[in-house]
């Protein structure tokens, strides 16, 4: 895998890599930015998010559960110091639908943080990681 971060002017860049989507990045105007884009550190959540995200809908799925709905909604703490790494991050999986089996889903969070995701494995070699499953039933 590769990636590429092109400095555009000021504190904004695109990111780009092997999958060929452009990402821009900048930052707030406090620290010379334009508020034109991602922030890096935003980039890890939504990256966690989506590899979560995607093992869970997956197994669900084969697990035949009706999801209608789904959300993994991320809430990180950092360091107050420089490099202001996280601390803390807690993982919620909002799942919407008729039927939903508790169980199963329990199990597809426990298979994507035990097994398959490297965006988990990795931040929680640096951070605290807790999970919460929140079941809408339709």
């Amino acid at each position: 895998m590769d990636a590429t971060v092109s400095w555009k002017e000021r504190m904004s860049f695109s990111g780009k890599s092997d999958s060929g989507f452009t990402i821009p990045l900048g930052t707030s105007a406090q620290v010379g930015g334009d508020d034109d884009g991602a922030r890096p550190m935003e980039l890890f959540l939504i990256g966690l998010g989506g590899c979560t995200g995607m093992d869970v809908i997956s197994i669900l799925s084969k697990k035949k559960q009706e999801v209608t709905y789904f959300d993994v909604k991320i809430h990180a703490d950092r360091a107050n110091e420089h490099p202001k790494v996280f601390t803390a991050i807690e993982v919620e999986y909002i799942v919407g639908g008729k039927n939903i089996d508790r169980v199963a889903v329990e199990r597809a969070v426990q298979l994507s943080a035990e097994k398959y995701c490297p965006a988990q494995a990795m931040l929680s070699k640096i951070a605290t990681l807790t999970m919460r499953i929140t079941i809408l039933e339709e």
